[in-house]
Parts: C-alpha cells; structure tokens; sequence
C-alpha cells in the first residue's frame, strides 16, 4: 500500500526520509533554521538537508532531488548508512547522505530562514544551545560516530 508521508506520520507508520549533510571545501557544515510556516519543527534549526523519499525512488535520488529543491544545487550525494529513527513526529527509515556542495548556495525561501556555515566544533557547541530537529542530533550524532569508526 502506498500512502502520504502526512498519513505515515499520523498512523506512525514507517516511511524512508533521505537527509545530506553538506561540506564546503573548507570542511564547514552548512546548517539552516526552517521557516517558522512550515508543519515540521517550524523555527527549528538542522544540520541535514532533506525530506521523503517518493516510490520508486533510491536513497541517493531523493538527496540528489532535495538538494536541488531547497538548496538550489545539483550534486550526487554519497549514502553513509541507513538506520530507523524513532526520534521526531514518527519511526522512519532515514538514509544519511554526505556531499561536498559550493559555498554559496540559494536556499528556497519558503523552506529555508537563515542558513550559514559552521565548522565541527561550532557545530556540537550549537546542538547544546539552540533548537534542532530530532532529526538533527540522532543523524550527526551516527555521522560522527560512523567517521569515528572509519578513521
């Protein structure tokens, strides 16, 4: 059965969300606060970018086509790992994504309110500090741990 993401997170069902977190050159983060109209979270700020995954659609599709609705780039993000996240408005199958993205991006005003760059450390002093998505702590929280395991 192929039902809305609105009605998957009503009936708490599982649905597949795809999420980039985006570098620049400089190893810099790119966070940005969501417009305060939006359903989810509004005013809250994130470190990926991303959204539902449509039917029929890969992990790295829906980054690569998220990327490109919110932030007005065309990269190929690289899929780090998968995992369900209970954390938010309902379980899902999140797909963590990574890419290198230019410096200066067009954030999509309706979805975007503020964006800028943070280096790792700025970053973590922020997650304690300002209001993020749960969305944001569980999937930088695996990323960091990920690279950790890699190194």
């Amino acid at each position: 059965m192929v039902v809305s993401r609105r009605q998957a997170v009503r009936e708490g069902w599982l649905h597949r969300v795809a999420v980039t977190l985006c570098r620049d050159e400089r190893e810099r983060i790119l966070i940005h606060r969501r417009s305060e109209h939006l359903s989810r979270f509004p005013g809250h700020y994130e470190v990926v970018v991303g959204g539902a995954v449509d039917v029929g659609e890969s992990y790295e599709q829906a980054a690569a086509r998220e990327l490109a609705e919110e932030l007005g780039i065309r990269v190929l993000p690289r899929l780090l790992f998968t995992f369900i996240n209970r954390s938010g408005l309902s379980p899902h199958w999140l797909g963590v994504h990574e890419a290198l993205v230019p410096d200066a991006v067009v954030p999509d005003a309706d979805e975007v309110a503020w964006h800028g760059w943070l280096t790792e450390l700025e970053l973590r002093s922020a997650l304690l500090e300002w209001r993020f998505t749960p969305d944001s702590h569980e999937a930088f929280n695996r990323y960091l741990a990920s690279r950790g395991a890699h190194s």
